[in-house]
Protein backbone atom coordinates (compact mmCIF):
# COMPACT_ATOMS: atom_id res chain seq x y z
CA UNK A 1 0.00 0.00 0.00
CA UNK A 2 1.59 3.46 -0.83
CA UNK A 3 0.49 6.75 1.25
CA UNK A 4 -0.89 9.31 -0.97
CA UNK A 5 -1.83 12.98 -0.24
CA UNK A 6 -4.84 14.91 -1.51
CA UNK A 7 -5.92 18.19 -1.95
CA UNK A 8 -9.26 18.93 -1.49
CA UNK A 9 -11.28 22.18 -2.64
CA UNK A 10 -14.52 24.07 -3.25
CA UNK A 11 -16.19 27.35 -3.52
CA UNK A 12 -20.00 26.38 -4.45
CA UNK A 13 -21.85 24.78 -1.90
CA UNK A 14 -18.37 24.16 -0.43
CA UNK A 15 -19.68 22.04 3.16
CA UNK A 16 -21.61 20.09 0.75
CA UNK A 17 -19.24 19.05 -1.81
CA UNK A 18 -16.39 18.55 0.53
CA UNK A 19 -18.71 16.56 2.80
CA UNK A 20 -19.83 14.26 -0.13
CA UNK A 21 -16.29 14.25 -1.65
CA UNK A 22 -15.24 12.66 1.45
CA UNK A 23 -17.91 10.04 1.41
CA UNK A 24 -16.89 9.32 -1.88
CA UNK A 25 -13.37 8.73 -0.96
CA UNK A 26 -14.04 6.77 2.04
CA UNK A 27 -15.91 4.73 -0.07
CA UNK A 28 -13.44 3.91 -2.46
CA UNK A 29 -10.30 3.72 -0.78
CA UNK A 30 -11.24 3.17 3.16
CA UNK A 31 -9.76 4.62 5.84
CA UNK A 32 -9.16 8.65 5.40
CA UNK A 33 -6.94 10.57 7.48
CA UNK A 34 -8.13 14.57 7.64
CA UNK A 35 -6.54 17.85 7.66
CA UNK A 36 -8.05 20.64 9.50
CA UNK A 37 -10.22 22.71 6.99
CA UNK A 38 -9.41 25.78 5.99
CA UNK A 39 -11.17 28.87 4.09
CA UNK A 40 -9.13 30.63 1.51
CA UNK A 41 -9.92 33.97 -0.36
CA UNK A 42 -10.22 32.77 -4.44
CA UNK A 43 -6.80 32.93 -6.11
CA UNK A 44 -6.19 34.52 -9.47
CA UNK A 45 -9.80 35.31 -10.30
CA UNK A 46 -12.68 36.83 -8.28
CA UNK A 47 -14.84 34.33 -6.73
CA UNK A 48 -16.51 32.63 -3.53
CA UNK A 49 -14.01 31.74 -0.94
CA UNK A 50 -12.94 28.43 -0.78
CA UNK A 51 -13.06 25.56 1.64
CA UNK A 52 -9.36 23.59 1.30
CA UNK A 53 -7.78 20.61 3.02
CA UNK A 54 -5.54 17.39 3.00
CA UNK A 55 -6.36 13.80 3.23
CA UNK A 56 -3.90 11.21 3.47
CA UNK A 57 -5.05 7.19 2.20
CA UNK A 58 -3.22 4.35 1.29
CA UNK A 59 -3.79 2.66 -2.29
CA UNK A 60 -2.29 -0.24 -4.38
CA UNK A 61 -3.99 1.55 -7.42
CA UNK A 62 -1.31 2.73 -9.91
CA UNK A 63 -1.01 6.57 -10.84
CA UNK A 64 -3.29 6.77 -13.99
CA UNK A 65 -6.17 4.19 -11.92
CA UNK A 66 -5.97 6.55 -8.67
CA UNK A 67 -6.20 9.81 -10.84
CA UNK A 68 -9.30 8.09 -13.31
CA UNK A 69 -11.23 7.44 -10.06
CA UNK A 70 -10.62 11.25 -8.04
CA UNK A 71 -11.89 12.56 -11.63
CA UNK A 72 -15.07 10.40 -11.38
CA UNK A 73 -15.54 11.75 -8.04
CA UNK A 74 -15.26 14.90 -9.24
CA UNK A 75 -17.63 14.61 -12.09
CA UNK A 76 -19.89 12.92 -9.83
CA UNK A 77 -19.90 16.46 -8.16
CA UNK A 78 -20.88 18.52 -11.37
CA UNK A 79 -16.89 19.68 -12.15
CA UNK A 80 -16.71 19.99 -15.63
CA UNK A 81 -13.04 19.36 -16.94
CA UNK A 82 -11.60 21.85 -19.54
CA UNK A 83 -13.03 24.60 -17.63
CA UNK A 84 -10.33 27.69 -16.98
CA UNK A 85 -8.21 26.94 -14.37
CA UNK A 86 -8.70 29.59 -12.33
CA UNK A 87 -12.65 29.44 -11.70
CA UNK A 88 -15.57 28.30 -9.15
CA UNK A 89 -15.25 24.25 -8.48
CA UNK A 90 -17.76 22.30 -7.20
CA UNK A 91 -14.90 19.66 -5.76
CA UNK A 92 -11.17 20.18 -6.93
CA UNK A 93 -8.86 16.88 -6.20
CA UNK A 94 -5.39 16.96 -7.12
CA UNK A 95 -2.93 14.34 -6.27
CA UNK A 96 -0.37 16.18 -4.30
CA UNK A 97 2.18 13.38 -3.50
CA UNK A 98 2.08 9.53 -4.42
CA UNK A 99 4.74 8.07 -1.35
CA UNK A 100 8.18 8.84 -2.97
CA UNK A 101 7.49 8.62 -6.27
CA UNK A 102 8.90 12.28 -8.35
CA UNK A 103 8.73 13.12 -12.19
CA UNK A 104 5.49 12.78 -14.84
CA UNK A 105 3.84 9.77 -14.18
CA UNK A 106 0.85 8.39 -16.50
CA UNK A 107 0.09 12.59 -16.79
CA UNK A 108 0.52 13.18 -13.24
CA UNK A 109 2.86 15.88 -12.24
CA UNK A 110 4.64 14.18 -8.92
CA UNK A 111 4.92 16.22 -6.27
CA UNK A 112 2.42 18.55 -7.06
CA UNK A 113 4.00 22.34 -7.72
CA UNK A 114 1.46 23.44 -5.63
CA UNK A 115 2.68 22.30 -2.44
CA UNK A 116 4.94 24.71 -2.13
CA UNK A 117 2.61 27.64 -4.10
CA UNK A 118 -0.14 27.95 -1.99
CA UNK A 119 -0.89 28.20 1.33
CA UNK A 120 -3.64 26.42 1.79
CA UNK A 121 -2.16 23.78 0.27
CA UNK A 122 1.08 23.41 2.44
CA UNK A 123 -0.73 24.55 5.48
CA UNK A 124 -3.45 21.45 5.92
CA UNK A 125 -0.16 19.34 4.67
CA UNK A 126 2.00 20.41 7.38
CA UNK A 127 -0.83 20.11 9.92
CA UNK A 128 -1.39 16.41 9.14
CA UNK A 129 1.95 15.37 8.45
CA UNK A 130 4.28 18.02 9.86
CA UNK A 131 7.14 15.03 10.66
CA UNK A 132 6.21 13.31 6.39
CA UNK A 133 8.92 14.54 4.21
CA UNK A 134 8.70 16.29 0.30
CA UNK A 135 9.73 13.67 -1.98
CA UNK A 136 12.16 15.82 -3.86
CA UNK A 137 13.03 18.87 -1.09
CA UNK A 138 13.33 16.03 1.48
CA UNK A 139 12.20 18.72 4.26
CA UNK A 140 9.71 18.13 6.65
CA UNK A 141 6.42 20.08 5.59
CA UNK A 142 6.27 21.28 9.10
CA UNK A 143 9.81 22.86 8.12
CA UNK A 144 9.22 24.07 4.70
CA UNK A 145 6.02 25.95 6.25
CA UNK A 146 8.45 27.96 7.97
CA UNK A 147 10.12 28.73 5.18
CA UNK A 148 6.90 29.85 3.46
CA UNK A 149 5.08 31.67 5.29
CA UNK A 150 2.46 32.90 2.40
CA UNK A 151 1.85 36.14 4.10
CA UNK A 152 -0.33 37.50 1.12
CA UNK A 153 -2.26 34.61 1.14
CA UNK A 154 -5.00 34.56 4.52
CA UNK A 155 -6.30 31.51 5.61
CA UNK A 156 -8.98 31.21 8.43
CA UNK A 157 -9.45 27.71 10.24
CA UNK A 158 -12.99 26.67 9.78
CA UNK A 159 -15.13 24.47 12.03
CA UNK A 160 -15.80 20.93 9.44
CA UNK A 161 -17.52 18.09 10.93
CA UNK A 162 -17.37 15.03 8.94
CA UNK A 163 -18.12 11.72 10.42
Amino acid sequence: MTTVFLSLGSNIDRQHNIGSGLDDLAAAFGELRLSPVYESEAVGFKGSPFFNLVVALDTDLPVAELADRLRDIERAHGRVRGEKKFASRTLDIDILTYGELTGEIDGVSLPRDEILKHAFVLRPLADLAPRAEHPVLKRTYAALLEDYRFPEQRLWLVPFVWP
